[in-house]
C-alpha cells in the first residue's frame, strides 16, 4: 500500500520509450482511498496474479474474475487497516525476517529460493514485488495478533478441564516402567520422625535428580514391597499399579522423578524409567536478560538506541555491570528489581522479535539494541537447558486449542470492528454520473 500524497504523483503519469514518442499510458491509478492510504491498481493486479499462480498450483478452479476482484479488494482494504495499526505500534518487519518467511515458504512448496524466483517470473510476477507482499502479510499478522490477544482471556479452568480430557485420550493405551522408593513412618510416629522422614525424602529426590542411581538408593533407604528389586515394579498401565502411584503420574514422560509424596504408611518417590505408547515432550528453556528503554515525548527512537549502545559498550568494557544497568534504566520493573533476569522461560512467550534473539543470540553475548512493541531492548542469555515438558505440553496444547477458537471468533469481531470505524471510498464510483 501506498500513502496517499505520494501516490496523487502517479495517477497521470505518462512515459516515453527509446527516447521516441509512443502512445500515452496511464501508469496506475486510485482505485480505493483507505484513510489516509490508498489502494493501486497495480496493487490488485498483483495479488490476482499471486492468486491465479497459487489456485493453478493446486488444481483450483476460480470464479470470474468480477467475483474474484471484489474478493481481492476487500482483503487489501482489510490489509490496509492493519498495517495502519502496525504503524502505530512501529511494526516493522525487517530484510531478515522477511527472508526467512521467503526461504521457509519456499521449502514448503520443496523448491530452493531460486527456483520460487524462477516459478513467480514464469507466472508473470516480479520478485520484488512479491517480497513486498510477503512483508505487508506478515505486518498486518503481527499487527493483528497484538491486537486480537488483548481481548482474549482464558481461564486456568477451562486449560485444565481440556488438558484433563486431553490426558485421557492420551493415555487409554500407555504403559510405563515405573521405580519406587518408600519411606516408611509408622502410625505412632512422634512429629518431629515425621519431619524427619519429610527431609529426608526431598534429600534423595534431590540426589536423584542430582544423577544418583535409583536403584541404589532403593536398596539403601526403601521400606517399600519392591526394596530387593531396587525398586523396579516394571511395566504396568494406570490402570494396574496403586492408585496412589497413577494419581501422581499425571503425563510425566521418561527420566520424571516424581515426589515426594505421602500416603498412610509414609513419603514415596517414583522415577519414569520408561514410556510405552505416550509421545514425551522436551523443550529448550532460555534464561535471560534484558534491558527495556521505552519511547516518550522526551526519549525518540535514536535518543534509546544510542543510550543502550552506550550501556552495552560500559558493560562489554567491564565499566559497569549488566544488573546495576538494568537497575538503573530499565523501563521494566519486574526484570530490573532482578538486574533485567527474565527467569528460566520458553521463547515462545515472548513477541516474535523478541523470541528470534534469544533462540539466536549465543550465550554470553549481548546484543546490538532492537526494537519490539514494547521499546528497545539488549538482551544477553545467561543459560539454555532442555527439560521434559510432557505434562506441560498438553496443558500448552489445551491452551493453544482454546486460544485458537477465541483467536478466530475475536478477530473477526475486531476486524468488522476495524472496518466499520474506517473511511473508505472509492474514486470512480464517487465520480460516476450515474
Amino acid at each position: 500500500m501506498k500513502k496517499w500524497k505520494s501516490s496523487l504523483l502517479g495517477l497521470t503519469l505518462w512515459s516515453l520509450a527509446a527516447g521516441s514518442f509512443a502512445a500515452p499510458q496511464q501508469l496506475d491509478k486510485v482505485v480505493t482511498i483507505v484513510n489516509d492510504s490508498v489502494i493501486l491498481q497495480s496493487d490488485v493486479d498483483a495479488m490476482l496474479k499471486t492468486v491465479r499462480m497459487n489456485a493453478a498450483g493446486q488444481n483450483q478452479p476460480l470464479p470470474s474474475d468480477d467475483i474474484l476482484i471484489d474478493q481481492i479488494m476487500e482483503k487489501l482494504i482489510i490489509e490496509t487497516l492493519q498495517i495502519q495499526q502496525a504503524d502505530q505500534f512501529g511494526i516493522r518487519i525487517d530484510d531478515n525476517r522477511l527472508d526467512q518467511a521467503i526461504g521457509q515458504l519456499a521449502a514448503e512448496r520443496q523448491m530452493s529460493v531460486a527456483q520460487l524466483r524462477q516459478y513467480l517470473a514464469d507466472n508473470g510476477i516480479s520478485f520484488a514485488v512479491f517480497r513486498e507482499q510477503m512483508r505487508r502479510d506478515l505486518t498486518a499478522s503481527e499487527a493483528r495478533t497484538i491486537q486480537v490477544r488483548r481481548r482474549i482471556n482464558i481461564l486456568p479452568q477451562e486449560v485444565e478441564l481440556l488438558a484433563e480430557q486431553l490426558n485421557k485420550q492420551n493415555l487409554q493405551d500407555t504403559s510405563y516402567n515405573i521405580s519406587h522408593i518408600q519411606l516408611r513412618i509408622s502410625e505412632d510416629a512422634s512429629a518431629e520422625a515425621r519431619e524427619a522422614a519429610q527431609q529426608q525424602a526431598k534429600e534423595l529426590v534431590q540426589q536423584l535428580k542430582q544423577g544418583a542411581d535409583f536403584a541404589n538408593l532403593a536398596y539403601r533407604y526403601s521400606k517399600g514391597p519392591k526394596a530387593l528389586q531396587g525398586g523396579q515394579w516394571g511395566w504396568m498401565r494406570k490402570e494396574e499399579m496403586p492408585t496412589i502411584f497413577a494419581d501422581q503420574l499425571g503425563s510425566s514422560g521418561k527420566g520424571a522423578i516424581i515426589g515426594p509424596f505421602r500416603s498412610g504408611v509414609g513419603y514415596h518417590i517414583l522415577k519414569i524409567n520408561a514410556v510405552q505408547g505416550l509421545e514425551t515432550v522436551s523443550v529448550t528453556e532460555v534464561n535471560a536478560r534484558h534491558i527495556l528503554l521505552k519511547t516518550s515525548v522526551i526519549l525518540s527512537d535514536e535518543g534509546a538506541k544510542r543510550q543502550l549502545e552506550k550501556a552495552r559498550r560500559a558493560i562489554m568494557a567491564g565499566e559497569k555491570s549488566f544488573a546495576d544497568e538494568a537497575q538503573v534504566l530499565s523501563a521494566d520493573p519486574g526484570s530490573a528489581a532482578n538486574g533485567g533476569e527474565l527467569g528460566w522461560q520458553t521463547p515462545d512467550i515472548y513477541v516474535p522479535a523478541f523470541k528470534d534473539k534469544v533462540e539466536t543470540l549465543p550465550v554470553g553475548t549481548i546484543s546490538e539494541p532492537f526494537k519490539t512493541v514494547h521499546g528497545w531492548h539488549i538482551v544477553e542469555v545467561l543459560e539454555r537447558r532442555d527439560v521434559d515438558r510432557t505434562d506441560a505440553a498438553v496443558k500448552n496444547r489445551a491452551y493453544r486449542i482454546l486460544f485458537s477458537r477465541k483467536f478466530n471468533e475475536e478477530a473477526q469481531a475486531w476486524l468488522q470492528e476495524l472496518r466499520a470505524g474506517a473511511y473508505i471510498e472509492k474514486p470512480e464510483e464517487t465520480n460516476d454520473p450515474s
